[in-house]
């Protein structure tokens, strides 16, 4: 049993067809017992992926309805939630000065390095499918996974 930290780039796999979501998928699958931690920013970041895939034709409006609420599921009963707060932000912030990061990025790795912080026993997985942030995490000393390798 393991613990993963799902940037919203893998997070997103899980509930629309990308390369990558076999993999993702049998990580999660139950029989595996790992614990998946998710930012409270991914909230909104899910919820704009989704959407956008509507508005473009990708996924019909019920099908999206119906991801959404999956997803609304699982954030209340299957995921960590790792919470935004000023000291988060700060490390966010001194990220984007090391490294070329977008501010969403710089926010999520920030999210999973606070995690490792105040993880007593595991030390979390940065599960990830952005080359410059997995580069990032792993200057960071993160163990990583990226679902659209290998």
């Amino acid at each position: 049993m393991a613990l993963y930290f799902l940037e919203t780039s893998a997070l997103v796999k899980l509930y629309v067809k990308e390369p990558g979501t076999e993999r993702l998928l049998r990580l999660a699958a139950r029989t595996n017992n790992h614990r998946f931690a998710v930012l409270t920013l991914a909230r909104v970041e899910v919820h704009s992926a989704i959407r956008r895939r509507q508005r473009e034709g990708d996924i019909d409006g019920p099908v999206a309805e119906r991801l959404l609420s999956r997803f609304e599921q699982h954030l209340e009963s299957r995921f960590i939630k790792q919470v935004l707060n000023d000291s988060l932000i700060d490390l966010a912030t001194s990220l984007v000065s090391r490294y070329a990061l977008r501010a969403y990025d710089a926010v999520q790795l920030a999210g999973c390095l606070t995690l490792k912080d105040n993880s007593a026993s595991d030390e979390p997985r940065f599960v990830c499918s952005d080359q410059r942030l997995l580069q990032a995490a792993e200057e960071e000393a993160l163990a990583c996974f990226d679902p659209t390798s290998g």
